[in-house]
């Protein structure tokens, strides 16, 4: 069992406190326990760990929720751990820390490599593409590396230079009180370098923009706001960063004559009320061709028939779902002479047997009456 005090009692404040109450409670013990302002002290260290642990937890959300409901147990089960030291808290918190106080995290060095941007492309498919899979080249614009000079944003043969108003370092610091303040170098912008000889390339981007063609192998079973994810695909990084991905979504048309049902595919088929009556042999479309169906005697306005295993394949499971036919009973029109006059005794006779049927009802009530 974890012997860690409750969240909300370490901040001082109860479960119903909002962003703003987070922040500003954190802001005062993080003032009151910051290293630098009790150089040695054990107990401030801890309690300064302690307070930024509680608000690293409260102020996320899916952090929050899980610690209302399940308490430290849960949150170590979902694998947060809390800080493993200072480093940590000034990676995560140095952005607060400088609109809390106008300073920085004090024993961090921010690294210069940063991830590419995700890109985002939507992709139509027709019906049948989306149920069998298929292959296609899509092209995007997107910014890559410059090929001159190698994203280092300077002229080949030429290097960036150590920046001479920060030495290097990104940041300009003078002393204010208990603290340290440090803002960044707004002669390099914080990368600690300058560039003499831009990229004529690039002009001094390091990057540039490109039309690219990306294959892209679509899964069988995909259907619209499904999402493929292509590592790698995305904008360049900087400074040697790794680039982003590419996100494809998905739109599937409708057919003309299928319609989706999750992995069932459904039909819609006419047949005559003659079929329907006396039973036919009829040929259907599905997915992947034509096929025989046998109607029986009798059956209904809306029957379903279904052909198993032969609907859309699952993207989760080796399987696939039914196609399922659904039969719609015509009613003929334009009949000849000869039809009404045939059509009429069938009328007939039926209204007989159903006067037979009633006088036989009426009667087995009567019986029983007298009795």
């Amino acid at each position: 069992m974890t012997n860690k005090r409750d969240y909300y009692e370490v901040l001082g404040l109860n479960h119903t406190a909002n962003d703003d109450e987070l922040k500003a409670s954190y802001r005062k013990l993080a003032l009151k326990y910051h290293p630098d302002r009790n150089p040695g002290d054990k107990a401030a260290e801890e309690k300064f760990k302690e307070a930024s642990e509680a608000y690293e937890v409260l102020r996320d959300p899916q952090k929050r929720n899980i610690y209302d409901q399940f308490g430290h147990e849960g949150l170590e089960g979902s694998g947060f751990s809390g800080f493993s030291g200072f480093e940590d808290i000034f990676s995560s918190f140095g952005g607060i820390f400088e609109e809390f106080f106008g300073f920085g995290g004090g024993r961090r060095s921010r690294s210069r490599v940063q991830k590419g941007a995700d890109l985002r492309y939507d992709l139509t498919l027709n019906f049948l593409e989306a149920a069998f899979g298929t292959e296609t080249d899509i092209r995007l614009e997107k910014m890559e590396t410059c090929p001159s000079c190698n994203g280092s944003a300077c002229e080949p043969g030429t290097h960036p230079e150590t920046c001479r108003q920060c030495n290097g370092s990104g940041q300009l610091s003078r002393s204010q009180g208990f603290f340290t303040v440090r803002t960044t170098c707004s002669y390099c912008r914080g990368s600690g370098q300058t560039i003499p000889e831009p990229c004529t390339n690039c002009r001094g981007s390091a990057h540039v923009v490109v039309n690219k063609k990306v294959a892209v192998k679509i899964p069988a079973g995909v259907d619209t706001g499904s999402r493929l994810r292509l590592s790698g695909e995305g904008e360049a990084g900087n400074y040697g960063g790794p680039p982003g991905d590419l996100y494809v979504f998905i739109h599937v048309n409708p057919h003309e004559i299928f319609e989706r049902h999750n992995t069932d595919v459904i039909c819609q088929v006419e047949i005559s009320f003659i079929q329907a009556a006396l039973g036919d042999t009829i040929v259907v479309p599905t997915l992947n061709s034509e096929q025989t169906l046998d109607i029986p005697k009798g059956t209904q306005p809306g029957d379903l028939f279904r052909f198993r295993g032969e609907g859309i394949p699952s993207l989760k499971h080796s399987t696939r779902g039914d196609q399922i036919i659904q039969v719609v009973i015509k009613t003929p029109t334009h009949l000849n002479k000869k039809q009404e006059m045939l059509l009429k005794e069938f009328a007939a006779i039926e209204s007989g047997k159903l006067s037979n049927k009633l006088k036989n009802i009426l009667k087995s009530g009567s019986t029983r009456a007298s009795t």
